[in-house]
């Protein structure tokens, strides 16, 4: 009786264990079941991945608690979220007038060339883009970035080795802007003003950066000393200057010009209305031919100084010497009685 007695007390010790752990068991199963019926995905018991990792094809059924995150590149372009290839790295690029400048946000021209040359000796373009910061998704590798902005520009050789890139671009450059007076403060008409640009190259060659530049927009160049041409009119009001550009400033320089504009008459007389068909040639007091033109009333801009109009109607030649005060515009009236005799040369009349 007493071994009887002794499993039952053992087995009611037990009971105490094992029931708990039973019915625990039997409840999970039968949660689990009831979720199955109801298109829940199953449990299954396999090894629980990191959070933010991807789960491999034997673990692509189970639900993880924490989100889900993919991976994202480092600083995504500015045209939006582009997933990076297999052994891409972001560049991304900065351009700056002197290295002390803040980043350019417009107006830069980015080109990216591969550093190995085509069978020409030219190197492959590869990428563009235009504006301020950018970026380019490139292949481990060795390339040249290329950075314009107007007449300004720097190259620089840049290495990837798999990993994002900040590459900032000084290009020494600065900005340049030109007006133009008449005599002493009288603003000049931009439609009769040009300006040429021309930098010193390297074999000692003057070459012409701008042939054409316009009044007061500013002028993008790379620091330097640059030799300015004005031309006021077509003729010989010319201005020359050397001007420096520094980096990171604006130069703002004033050509002052001295010379008008005039209108040739051929006249009866004083005040009287301009022949048509007149044939006109203006000399410098050595001689040398400044203008010639056919019409009415030419106008025509020169510098200041003394000139002869020589003017041709029908069959007969006249003349008569002006001066060309700055700034002061005016007409010249050749009148019919300063007629020339051509075999003899001699003026009959002023």
């Amino acid at each position: 009786m007493i071994l009887p007695f002794r499993i039952l007390a053992a087995v009611a010790v037990l009971s105490l264990f094992v029931l708990p752990v039973f019915w625990t068991v039997t409840a999970g199963a039968q949660e689990q079941s009831e979720q199955g019926a109801a298109g829940a995905v199953p449990l299954i018991p396999v090894p629980r991945p990191e959070p933010g990792t991807v789960a491999g094809p034997a673990t692509k059924r189970i639900r993880i608690d924490e989100t889900l995150t993919l991976p994202v590149p480092y600083a995504p372009p500015i045209s939006g979220f582009e997933a990076i290839q297999a052994g891409e790295s972001e560049l991304i690029l900065e351009a700056r007038l002197a290295e002390d400048s803040p980043p350019l946000t417009h107006g830069v021209t980015w080109r990216v060339f591969a550093s190995q040359p085509n069978a020409d000796g030219t190197l492959p373009l590869l990428a563009t883009s235009m504006g301020g910061t950018t970026s380019f998704q490139l292949q481990g590798g060795t390339y040249y970035v290329h950075a314009a902005y107007g007449r300004a520009g720097a190259v620089k050789r840049i290495d990837m080795r798999g990993e994002p890139v900040i590459e900032p671009l000084s290009l020494d450059a600065g900005g340049l802007r030109l007006t133009a007076v008449i005599g002493e403060d009288t603003p000049a008409d931009p439609e009769d003003v040009a300006f040429e640009i021309y930098k010193d190259a390297d074999d000692g060659e003057r070459v012409r950066l701008v042939d054409d530049a316009d009044e007061n927009p500013v002028l993008r160049l790379n620091a330097g000393t640059y030799h300015v041409v004005s031309r006021y009119g077509t003729v010989n009001a010319i201005v020359r200057a050397d001007i420096q550009v520094n980096a990171g400033k604006l130069t703002e320089a004033t050509i002052r010009h001295m010379g008008a504009e005039v209108t040739l008459k051929l006249v009866e007389q004083e005040g009287g209305e301009a022949l048509a068909n007149t044939q006109w040639t203006v000399l410098t007091p050595a001689g040398d031919i400044l203008h010639e033109s056919v019409g009415a009333f030419p106008s025509i801009i020169l510098a200041e100084g003394s000139y002869t109009a020589f003017a041709r109607h029908g069959d007969q030649n006249y003349t008569r010497d002006f001066e060309i005060e700055a700034g002061i515009d005016r007409d010249v009236e050749v009148r019919l009685s300063d007629l020339v005799i051509q075999s003899t040369g001699i003026r009959l009349s002023r």
